[in-house]
């Protein structure tokens, strides 16, 4: 015996905007990943090979802002797919449970 059916006669909603950019997603965090990434490897890369304490402190300072971009990008995209995920499940089929009296009641 199933604990849960469909409710007869329910119309599913039709997708929008939640299934384009749920499909996105993975687009998104990779360029919000890569980008960032990529400036650091950059600003590494020009760097002079002897920098003074200042500069290493500057560049060190920009590498962890880059890090924590990307953590606050990641977090975002996380964000927005649960938030897709929950508007998915709600305009998916309706099910109801069968009756359970109370204790004590007839």
């Amino acid at each position: 015996m199933r604990a849960l059916k469909r409710l007869p006669g329910f119309q599913r909603s039709p997708p929008g905007l939640e299934w384009a950019l749920f499909k996105r997603l993975p687009a998104i965090l990779l360029v919000g990943t890569a980008v960032p990434a990529a400036l650091a490897l950059v600003f590494w890369w020009v760097a002079p090979s002897m920098p003074s304490a200042a500069e290493e402190r500057d560049l060190l300072l920009l590498t962890y802002r880059l890090i924590g971009l990307v953590v606050l990008h990641w977090t975002l995209v996380f964000t927005v797919a649960i938030g897709c995920v929950i508007v998915l499940l709600m305009k998916g089929p309706a099910f109801v449970a069968d009756a359970y009296p109370p204790p004590g009641r007839e």
